[in-house]
């Protein structure tokens, strides 16, 4: 469906951008691919990597509504990925959230109505679901904004979003921290044993990204389904694998944290489709107010739990395992490891 398009990804120098751009060139033939970022410096290191005249670099910030719309002009589809992503950071400095995923994406959702752009898809997450810190709540309002747009009469572009939890190996997440524990000799620290994560590879968040491109119908939320384990068992199926004995430190319950995870509450599953990999929530109607101040449903029931990390297939020990074995920088770093005559143990 890429051939012969033009994609526009904000935020493209991510890791799902640098992916998702390499997957678009490799299996499709692409008119063009913009990536729209900040960052000057990821913009060349990325330039360099891929060495592909298809690839356009823009710099601009998502905040600048000019910028955003300059950048957009003649795209076909465009992912939204831009977002600060860092719970700290945005706690402690809450009106800069606001004006990256709120604001920022609104400037996206306005300059892809101007511009003409056939459909657009979000990237939410699931620190939107029952929201308890800035960076959650700022990403639900971006939720909301798309499913304005999506309800909004006459659009020609078709406005939809993936939700999806941890993306394993990404920058600041569990297992990079973990397997630099291991390396340098120290405890692992954890937060609580019985916390449980969804573990998703980057490659399927790419995949489901793809996928609502392809599928996705205005207003539609798609969330990849995914398995589950604890923290407990993720840091043990570490060790296991670089064969180290570092103890497991227990810190507890951090700010902003929830002790389990939620991609679709009890109430979006009322109206979900579950699909093998997929659930797709749709939309939940047009510019309707008599749903919201007259009209009920005597039949409208609800779902007793949500899709969390908690009702998840939970994966052992060994299936942890196995799953850390499928990301190409676990495998780096453990054949590094194992490079070593003698492998570095826990300090006593």
């Amino acid at each position: 469906m890429f051939d012969h398009k033009t994609i526009l990804v904000t935020g493209g120098t991510g890791s799902f951008g640098n992916d998702f751009v390499r997957l678009v060139l490799a299996e499709h033939r692409p008119k063009r691919v913009v990536v729209f970022s900040r960052d000057e410096k990821k913009q060349h290191d990325m330039r360099l990597a891929l060495a592909d005249d298809r690839v356009a670099f823009v710099i601009g910030d998502v905040r600048d509504a000019a910028a955003v719309t300059s950048a957009m002009r003649g795209v076909d589809y465009v992912f939204h990925a831009a977002a600060l992503k860092q719970v700290p950071s945005c706690e402690f400095f809450p009106i800069e959230a606001v004006k990256t995923n709120v604001i920022g994406a609104h400037n996206v959702l306005e300059a892809a109505e101007q511009c003409g752009v056939e459909k657009l898809v979000v990237l939410s997450t699931d620190k939107a679901v029952y929201p308890i810190n800035a960076m959650g709540q700022t990403k639900a309002l971006m939720e909301k904004l798309t499913l304005a747009r999506a309800r909004a009469p006459g659009s020609q572009t078709t406005y939809c979003g993936v939700r999806y939890g941890n993306v394993m190996y990404s920058r600041g997440s569990v297992i990079p921290l973990f397997i630099q524990q291991i390396k340098s000799g120290k405890p692992l620290t954890i937060t609580e044993p019985k916390m449980t994560r969804l573990l998703l590879p980057l490659a399927d968040a790419v995949t489901l990204v793809t996928f609502a491109m392809e599928h996705g119908e205005q207003g539609d939320l798609l969330v990849r389904k995914a398995p589950a384990a604890t923290v407990q068992d993720l840091a043990e199926a570490l060790l296991r694998l670089f064969e180290a004995d570092n103890p497991i430190d227990v810190v507890g319950v951090r700010a902003g944290e929830k002790l389990h995870e939620v991609l679709v509450t009890a109430e979006e599953l009322t109206r979900a489709q579950e699909f093998d990999d997929y659930y797709r929530v749709a939309c939940d109607g047009d510019r309707d107010y008599d749903k919201f101040f007259v009209r009920g449903e005597r039949s409208a029931a609800f779902a007793r739990d949500g899709y969390t990390s908690e009702n998840a297939r939970r994966l052992s020990v060994d299936e942890t395992a196995a799953l850390l074995m499928e990301l190409p920088e676990v495998r780096a770093e453990l054949n590094g490891w194992r490079s070593n005559a003698t492998p570095r143990r826990a300090a006593a």
